[in-house]
């Protein structure tokens, strides 16, 4: 389970920062990023943070709600950063991510001094310092936190977009190569939101073509 190990052992500012959405076909990448300056965050908080992908998509959007609750209190700063499916085609996904990652931190209402990054790559030129944390989100709750936000706010975008573009399921794969989207492709080809610079994407439309 997370804790703020991380936090407390660097004594400065920290933001926790996550990433949602590098593997989907479809749909942009989002990151989170969350500074929790109250450590005494409410017990819902605190018992419930962990990975977002180890909690069901009704508990992801209750920590969801009780963040920005938190941020309303003044206990947590939250920032939000994307890259467009564009960005993605043109930088490639990693580069991307770190550009949604560098968004989200300058979308935060405090300057940090330090940050934690999930994962094992550190971005360059970021805004602050930074550390690199693998399986972070099961470690440190501003990652962890981070980790729902990204999470949560991604699902609701591919919500919409599947309003947009109908026979994908993207309200429920999120983007991700399953059958329903396969069978989508097939039948009404590729979108806008579909990153071109994908294998899968480009095996349809090099199959499409032939």
């Amino acid at each position: 389970m997370p804790d703020f190990e991380w936090e407390d052992k660097l004594k400065a500012t920290t933001v926790g920062v996550d990433e949602a959405g590098r593997g989907p076909w479809a749909g942009p990448v989002v990151a989170g990023a969350v500074v929790i300056l109250d450590h005494n965050l409410d017990e819902f908080l605190l018992k419930g943070l962990n990975d977002s992908k180890k909690l069901s998509a009704k508990k992801r959007e209750q920590l969801y709600e009780h963040l920005f609750a938190a941020q309303d209190k003044g206990q947590v700063f939250i920032g939000i950063g994307m890259s467009s499916v564009k960005e993605i085609d043109e930088n490639n996904i990693l580069q991307a991510t770190f550009l949604a990652m560098r968004r989200a931190v300058a979308q935060l209402k405090i300057q940090p001094q330090y940050a934690l990054i999930d994962g094992n790559q550190k971005p360059k030129e970021f805004l602050c310092d930074c550390h690199t944390v693998i399986k972070g989100d099961a470690k440190s709750y501003s990652i962890a936190a981070a980790s729902i936000i990204a999470k949560v706010y991604r699902d609701r975008l591919m919500c919409e977009l599947a309003q947009k573009y109908p026979y994908y399921g993207f309200e429920k794969n999120a983007g991700y190569g399953t059958p329903a989207h396969v069978s989508g492709l097939r039948l009404h080809g590729v979108t806008p939101v579909h990153r071109l610079s994908y294998k899968p994407i480009q095996k349809f439309l090099l199959k499409n073509a032939g």
